[in-house]
């Protein structure tokens, strides 16, 4: 199964002469637990290892830095790869990178579970980061190839809906492991799922790629790798170290200036790794304004939830991950249904978009306005952002999937990828740093941290002062997500209707 064209450089000409699957693989069902299995394993190595942070510290003698960088070092590699990994996909074969990815990140989860340091762990945290990449991308690529144009809203939404579960559940996967193993069986687990995965890929994944013959473009992949890394490292930096910290100023400005050399590169190369006129097509703007925004809400609504659940409400942090999984299961249930590609393909995506972010602003505002009613308020929240989620994220990933050539879908998945970090990591930035505003201007005198504010109360009277003055920054800082997501709706919905009337 390949494609082909004969005008690398004219986006229009390439989706007519790269046709798409017209009836879908026969095991295309098949395929897609498969791959979403993969997708399942990369994406609770995300958040898996927080929960194990006491034993790392314990029996590695892991510093507070150590354990910054076994956390990052996975995310930042992962983020800062998808581009090229994409591309790489796109040039080689799907079925061979969504191989070597499995493998890579085989052999990664084997050394980190093996590892007897801090420095082999992150070593190996880095490796899995690589594999980690390849997955996403050519996942979704895979997708993309073995499905009908009219089975992609749904396969796109099982596809999303396993991201939005394994996100969900790393903490929960991690906490039983370690109550009943040492910690390195967190990533061990992962051996048999890779396995498994390998003999599959093999069997079942047909091999597709663009066989256009364009030559590597090693320097785009170099530059979009370190500024995306650049720009990842900032916005994971901020919160610990200071926005104006010569550490983060020094990384965003690196980031700025490389990827401003990366697009200056990508306008001018004959075969660019990504194509810079995609971004005239509406329908593609209009999808990357959408995931930017909603992975902004997503991101930042589950960094103040916790946050909210365990310090305003009080609940343990096992109690309070418990209390989160309404909203993934929410995305779940919506999506493997098949009830939001329903939705979707009766409201068109404009529509769907608009309505999907709506329901995201209303969830955050009611988090932040019902807290007097105890969980109640918190649940309508979690359960209106799951349903904003279950049809906003296929329907902008269809939306940027569909405005892309089907010869360059590596290339789009990684497009989607790396939105998708981007929004994560600006929505836990520019909410934490309201939170923090806020915090500080109603706790002037200990206003370094609630826990240090909390610990210098002198009575339980100026305790309750300094947890109000919290939830008021909870409370501000997710009424601004609210705001932002249902204007990033507006616009995405505006280019996306807009390009539907011109036809693009």
């Amino acid at each position: 199964m390949t494609t082909s064209s004969q005008d690398p450089r004219d986006p229009a000409k390439e989706r007519k002469t790269a046709s798409p699957v017209a009836r879908g693989h026969p095991r295309r069902w098949l395929i897609l637990g498969v791959i979403s299995l993969a997708q399942l394993t990369v994406v609770l190595d995300n958040t898996v290892l927080n929960v194990a942070v006491p034993s790392l510290t314990h029996e590695l003698g892991a510093s507070s830095s150590d354990i910054q960088w076994m956390i990052n070092a996975y995310s930042l590699v992962q983020s800062g790869l998808l581009l090229t990994a994409g591309s790489a996909a796109d040039r080689y074969g799907r079925k061979k990178m969504l191989a070597t990815g499995l493998a890579l990140f085989g052999l990664g989860s084997l050394s980190a579970g093996l590892a007897s340091t801090t420095g082999q762990l992150i070593a190996a945290r880095a490796g899995m980061g690589i594999g980690g990449a390849l997955l996403l991308t050519t996942t979704l690529a895979v997708v993309m190839q073995i499905f009908a144009p009219d089975e992609h809203a749904k396969a796109i939404g099982i596809w999303s809906a396993v991201s939005a579960l394994g996100f969900a559940g790393g903490p929960l996967l991690g906490g039983f492991v370690l109550d009943h193993f040492r910690w390195g069986a967190i990533f061990l687990i992962n051996l048999p799922v890779v396995a498994l995965g390998l003999v599959a890929v093999v069997a079942l994944v047909p091999e597709s790629k663009d066989r256009r013959g364009d030559r590597p473009d090693l320097l785009g992949a170099v530059l979009s790798t370190i500024g995306m890394a650049a720009l990842v490292y900032a916005i994971i930096s901020g919160p610990g170290y200071g926005w104006t910290s010569g550490r983060v100023s020094a990384t965003a400005a690196v980031a700025a200036v490389v990827l401003a050399l990366f697009a200056r590169w990508e306008s001018r190369v004959a075969h660019p790794m990504l194509d810079l006129s995609f971004f005239r097509d509406q329908r593609f703007t209009g999808a990357v304004a959408g995931l930017v925004l909603i992975s902004f809400g997503m991101g930042g609504a589950l960094f103040l939830l916790t946050q909210h659940l365990q310090f305003v409400l009080g609940y343990g942090p096992l109690e309070a991950g418990l209390r989160t999984a309404p909203l993934a299961l929410t995305v779940v249930v919506l999506n493997f249904s098949g009830v939001a590609a329903k939705w979707l393909a009766r409201l068109g995506t404009p529509a769907a978009v608009l309505l999907s972010m709506a329901l995201m602003s209303a969830g955050l505002v009611a988090v932040a306005t019902l807290t007097g009613q105890g969980y109640a308020g918190t649940l309508l929240g979690l359960l209106l952002i799951g349903t904003g989620c279950a049809l906003g994220n296929p329907a902008m990933a269809h939306a940027l999937m569909s405005a892309i050539p089907p010869a360059r879908a590596g290339v789009g998945a990684g497009v989607n990828g790396t939105l998708a970090e981007f929004g994560n990591g600006l929505g836990v930035a520019v909410l934490g740093a309201v939170l923090n505003s806020r915090f500080a201007a109603l706790v002037p005198a200990t206003a370094t941290s609630l826990p240090a504010a909390l610990a210098s109360a002198r009575d339980e009277g100026e305790r309750g002062r300094v947890l109000d003055a919290f939830s008021s920054g909870v409370e501000s800082s997710q009424l601004v997500g609210a705001v932002g997501v249902l204007l990033g709706g507006v616009a995405a919905a505006a280019l996306l209707r807009r390009a539907r009337r011109e036809g693009t």
